[in-house]
């Protein structure tokens, strides 16, 4: 989402490389660039206005530390009011972390959010991300307008194995949240998350409805939910929210696509309310607490390292790295391991969004094509049989040669794979042996086994 605003802030910053100082000019030139670059990405006009305003205070008021140049120093200031712009430090979530709770303590949240926000999409996802942290969610049905919202929320519900509470005939909100919350204690639910109804429009009748639920539910959280792609319309519809509901946070959803993303860096600013949440694909998975320095950091080209860690954490299995360590150790990688830990790599996500998160990676072009390129790693791979897979000097060229037409690809390519991963062998091995002898020299301690 944030790629044109990242390309032309971190082009700003390459210009600074050749100053010996900082002065008034070059500050001045700098935040020129960075002003038409925020206000190209949709951000509000005011909010850069104040942003640029802190920035150039800073810049001028602070001496250039003599361990960066005067371009690290503007990234550095830069990258602290974006910090500051989306709120300085993550927000707290009720109900989110912690042990569980008796059912005399149960956490009511509340979606809200017009007509094809993602409302009921992100209810599961976040239904499933407190599943992850040992919470026990019931998901409520209260959208009694829309056709198939009930249904659409009951097949999220199987999907996550996760219960889903809906009266279906009846068209009184308050009613089936009276039900929902006697349903929530009698299954020892711990947070109930309300799918509210959505309008086009902001109108009177949602209002009201809204309302009668926040008096009966008085719930600890009331999260808009808003599509990033709508850009500032997206800030407006938050104020509105905001005023008739005093909502507790946001959730944008679609932060994945390519819209500006004005919207993100402006929400915070304009309605005093944090980002708790943001939507990055499709799938169930993929929804992420809002962190203000690591989404600071991407933008800037920093990447988000830790964010990648906690990913690889929650994907890779810790018994198959322990064994895949193992035989790293021991020179016996094969193919089969290759192809398990290409498996594991892509639950992660896309590659693109993955590498993105790494330093300097975003300036790499063509990262879909190294999607598509694992994707026929993986068929190669598969196109074998399990003894091939486990020892692959045995692939001769009439092997070779039926992979080929098994997996769609071309011999070149089978020959390829096998050079890179013979390639690969031998570089661990090479690794192996010098860890072998710096150890005995008293360099590095030896691994336990």
């Amino acid at each position: 989402m944030f790629d044109s605003l990242s390309e032309k802030l971190q082009s700003v910053f390459k210009n600074l490389r050749g100053y010996g100082k900082l002065t008034e000019k070059n500050v001045a030139d700098a935040l020129r660039e960075v002003r038409l670059a925020l206000l190209e990405a949709d951000v509000n006009y005011k909010v850069v206005k104040d942003f640029i305003e802190r920035t150039k205070q800073r810049a001028l008021g602070q001496e250039v530390l003599s361990s960066v140049t005067p371009g690290q120093q503007i990234v550095k200031i830069v990258h602290d009011e974006l910090v500051a712009l989306m709120g300085g430090v993550v927000a707290p979530v009720s109900g989110a972390t912690g042990p569980l709770r008796t059912a005399a303590t149960t956490t009511s949240w509340m979606m809200v959010g017009l007509h094809g926000c993602g409302k009921t999409t992100t209810s599961g996802k976040l239904a499933k991300l407190l599943t992850k942290q040992g919470r026990k969610p019931l998901l409520v049905a209260c959208d009694v307008n829309r056709p198939a919202a009930i249904d659409q929320l009951e097949t999220l519900g199987k999907q996550l194995q996760i219960p889903v509470f809906a009266v279906r005939n009846e068209k009184d909100v308050t009613k089936i949240c009276r039900q929902a919350l006697s349903a929530g204690q009698t299954q020892s639910r711990d947070v109930l998350i309300f799918d509210t109804a959505g309008r086009l429009h902001i109108d009177e009748e949602l209002v009201q409805e809204l309302v009668r639920m926040k008096e009966l539910l008085t719930p600890q959280e009331i999260l808009l939910v808003a599509d990033a792609a709508t850009g500032q319309e997206a800030v407006n519809i938050a104020e509105h929210f905001d005023k008739a509901l005093s909502i507790t946070g946001i959730v944008l959803t679609k932060l994945d696509g390519d819209a500006r993303g004005g919207a993100a860096l402006s929400m915070r600013a304009v309605t005093g309310k944090p980002i708790k949440f943001v939507g990055v694909g499709e799938k169930l998975d993929d929804i992420e607490a809002f962190f203000p320095e690591r989404m600071a950091g991407r933008i800037l080209g920093m990447g988000d390292v830790v964010g990648l860690v906690e990913k690889a954490q929650e994907t890779f299995d810790a018994t198959k790295a322990a064994e895949l360590q193992e035989k790293i150790a021991d020179q016996s990688l094969n193919l089969e391991d290759f192809l398990s830990q290409l498996q594991q790599l892509k639950r992660l996500g896309p590659l693109e969004n993955m590498l993105g998160m790494l330093p300097g990676m975003d300036k790499m072009k063509g990262l879909s094509g190294g999607e598509t390129q694992l994707k026929r790693t993986e068929a190669i791979i598969q196109s074998m049989t399990p003894d091939e897979r486990r020892r692959p000097e045995i692939l001769n060229a009439n092997r070779r040669m039926r992979i080929a037409r098994g997996s769609g690809t071309s011999v070149a390519e089978v020959n390829d794979l096998l050079k890179q991963f013979g390639m690969m062998k031998r570089m661990m091995k090479d690794m192996g042996k010098m860890q072998k002898a710096m150890a005995r020299k008293g360099a590095l301690p030896r691994i336990a086994r």
